[in-house]
């Protein structure tokens, strides 16, 4: 077999039910995945692998070969440390924000100095964790055992790439992929109140239904305060420089220049000015008014959003204006509108005196592409063009100096009122709010370094089929998560923060860039709600990439959870306890998928889809997964196996997930490892549960199971064994004490 030759092999057999099991051999030897240039990639992010060798029969009695592969990924480690490091920065900035907020009433400042002691604290916390983090160099796996340890709860629990590649005597070659990984959950934090599904849902409600010592932003607004905040502190210095660039086409007196130096000034102060257009913002300023000194606040305000007048609070007492803003008579409403039209104003009047000079210099027609509201000033421009003919830099500059003056306004007000609305979020219920983050920032940390080692493997195996670059960049990929919890007891806590952490992977999108050295490891750029990771590619294979994806364009992942529990406690949860929870999860990335697919359907161009449909059964699996969810059948692990086989079939990531992802997840990846065997590459129909046990005996699982917890056998027990559904359990002699 030519995948040994460059390792070392030790024939193995062992007896299965007086037969000889086709494990043929196990090497070292790790395997290059599209020719050898992408050795040096994968090493830097694979580590420790477990190689597998067997040889199966078909059903026409010739022999399949297949490689099993277990490799543990240096991204459990490195993914945490670069997202800690981000939550350190962004959570350092806004304490600063919060205390640069200015002059507050006895009231407000003293809820922000509590907030401002306990944000302090948890930046400490942080900052321990990473050092502690920092220490584990050249670490690439968290153990079983180590999932409850506080330093490493960032850290997720047994992630693996499980591997399968068959080499079928007629077809082609083909590779199976499935991640595994522990289910993300804050163990260390405990389940005892439940999980983030409820623990957030809970919050909130006592959040809306709070005193008036606190103004309620709903988690939208507040969301939408970290965005603008975010915009904000992007776009002004891109703003600063175009204006620089700008001023030095002027002093070139290079009229293309000008004019390209202008189109980009203008596309950017456009985003700066529409980001201000919120609602919110209006109110957020009102809101921080009638919270300085002297300022009149007989109950506080509720902020409007685009989709609700105002939030669902007690009513107020009767007041002269019908409105959940209150009115003050010292405050102007309209000064804020004229501040924020004076940086389009400013805009105007630059794209006028650029169309002006150019147009005297006998240049082309127009100056910049697009405008913002209103008008320019024409006595500002037509004063400095009346004078005798000058520098084109020194008849800028003065309009340059305005626009940054009036752009600086905007933001020192905008800063302020929306670092007001956060301030809302900190103060209720702290530290509860603080631990809440702690717990999400935990589980998200776990679910990202998963899904960053899925993404790069899923990349590296496809960069050379067009169709699915074209789906990467069109429609972006499905990411599958299969879990197999039980929704009993501290379970299902586990199920609520796993529900949590996959949904919240939608903030993510990835971004392709050439590797200017040898350091490939992912580097992640963004905020809480919003990440980007920057994948770095060498720039032979970089090359190859479509132009699109070169050119930066994000690249975009809808995750989707199904979860069946198919243990011993799943038993009684569906017998004496509630399965609610796994139905609604179910129910509600089903929808997703579908989505999805729809998505896929409309944007993929019609050459592919045609091609695709004559492949894929695509409507047919859907409607199947539909109605298997909707008949609520007692373990009906069917639902796995159809959504696995639709995330396959449409070019997805795949992950399989229990608590340790040491035990049941074996279960179920050696099935469909078989499964697959059987149904797409000819496995012969009596040695099914042959291979099946084969894997499980003496395969790369075992392997798993025995660098977890230093034994050779699965934690199960024979009440386990008894409630588990058909084809998941293990071969006798292979399994003991169960898990705890």
């Amino acid at each position: 077999m030519g995948e040994i030759e460059d390792g070392e092999a030790d024939h193995i057999t062992t007896d299965v039910q007086g037969q000889k099991c086709a494990l043929v051999c196990e090497c070292t030897a790790p395997e290059s995945v599209n020719g050898k240039d992408n050795l040096p990639f994968l090493n830097a992010v694979l580590k420790n692998p477990v190689c597998k060798l067997y040889r199966f029969p078909t059903s026409d009695n010739k022999w399949m070969r297949i490689r099993e592969q277990m490799s543990e990924s240096i991204l459990s480690f490195h993914i945490p440390k670069e997202l800690i490091s981000l939550h350190i920065k962004e959570d350092l900035c806004r304490n600063q924000e919060l205390k640069e907020l200015g002059e507050l009433s006895p009231h407000w400042d003293n809820l922000r100095k509590n907030v401002l002691t306990h944000c302090d604290q948890m930046v400490n916390m942080y900052q321990d964790i990473l050092t502690e983090l920092s220490k584990e160099t050249g670490s690439s796996f968290k153990s079983s055992s180590s999932k409850g340890e506080k330093t490493l709860e960032f850290v997720p629990v047994n992630l693996h790439l499980q591997r399968m590649h068959v080499h079928s005597p007629h077809l082609k070659d083909a590779l199976y992929d499935v991640i595994t990984v522990g289910a993300p959950a804050a163990h260390f934090q405990g389940f005892k109140n439940g999980g983030l599904r409820k623990l957030l849902h809970r919050f909130e409600m006592e959040r809306r239904n709070t005193g008036y010592q606190f103004i309620y932003y709903s988690p939208e607004n507040t969301a939408k305060a970290k965005e603008v905040l975010s915009n904000i502190n992007q776009l002004q210095p891109l703003i600063a420089t175009h204006a620089d660039l700008l001023l030095n086409s002027a002093s070139q007196h290079s009229p293309d220049s000008l004019k390209n130096s202008l189109k980009m000034l203008s596309e950017k102060t456009e985003l700066f000015v529409h980001a201000f257009k919120d609602q919110l913002v209006r109110s957020a300023l009102l809101a921080l008014y009638t919270a300085r000194p002297g300022g009149v606040l007989k109950k506080p305000p509720s902020p409007k959003n685009s989709t609700e007048e105002s939030c669902p609070q007690d009513p107020p007492p009767p007041m002269r204006r019908q409105d959940s803003i209150p009115h003050h008579s010292d405050y102007d409403e309209e000064e804020w509108d004229r501040v924020w039209a004076n940086v389009g104003k400013s805009l105007n009047c630059i794209i006028a005196m650029v169309d002006k000079l150019i147009e005297r210099d006998g240049g082309s027609e127009g100056g910049g592409d697009g405008s913002q509201d209103g008008e320019e000033d024409p006595s500002l421009v037509d004063s400095i063009i009346t004078r005798p003919r000058e520098d084109w830099y020194e008849q800028l500059y003065p309009l340059i100096l305005t626009l940054k003056d009036c752009m600086g306004e905007v933001v020192n007000r905008a800063k302020q009122s929306l670092t007001f609305v956060l301030l809302q979020e900190l103060a209720y219920s702290l530290p509860q709010c603080l631990m809440l983050t702690l717990r999400r920032d935990i589980v998200f940390s776990q679910a990202l370094a998963g899904l960053v080692c899925g993404f790069i493997i899923k990349l590296h195996t496809s960069l050379h089929d067009p169709g699915f670059l074209q789906q990467l960049h069109t429609v972006g990929l499905i990411v599958q998560y299969e879990g197999l919890l039980s929704t009993y007891s501290d379970e299902i806590g586990m199920l609520e923060d796993m529900a949590v952490g996959i949904s919240d992977l939608k903030k993510v999108a990835f971004k392709i860039i050439e590797a200017k050295s040898n350091d490939v490891l992912p580097v992640i750029t963004g905020r809480r709600e919003h990440y980007v990771v920057e994948v770095k590619l060498p720039a032979r294979m970089f090359e190859a990439l479509p132009l699109q994806i070169k050119e930066g364009q994000l690249l975009h992942v809808h995750p989707v959870l199904f979860n069946v529990g198919i243990n011993e406690q799943q038993t009684l949860a569906e017998r004496f306890g509630d399965v609610s929870l796994q139905e609604s999860i179910n129910q509600e990335n089903f929808e997703l998928l579908k989505e999805y697919y729809t998505i896929f359907m409309e944007k993929m161009p019609p050459d592919y889809i045609s091609h695709f449909q004559e492949q894929n059964d695509l409507k047919g699996l859907l409607e199947n997964l539909h109605q298997n969810i909707q008949a609520k059948k007692r373990k009906n692990v069917e639902i796995m196996w159809l959504a696995a086989t639709i995330c396959r079939k449409l070019n997805g990531i795949r992950f399989t997930c229990c608590k340790s992802a040491k035990d049941r997840t074996s279960m179920s990846v050696t099935l469909e490892q078989c499964s697959i065997l059987r149904d797409e590459h000819q496995l012969h129909k009596d040695f099914f549960i042959r291979a099946l046990d084969c894997m499980r005996r003496e395969g790369c699982r075992i392997e798993n199971v025995l660098k977890n917890i230093k034994c050779r056998k699965y934690a199960f027990n024979m009440l386990q064994l008894l409630a588990f559904p058909k084809y998941y359990r293990p071969p006798e002699g292979t399994y003991g004490k169960a898990d705890t």
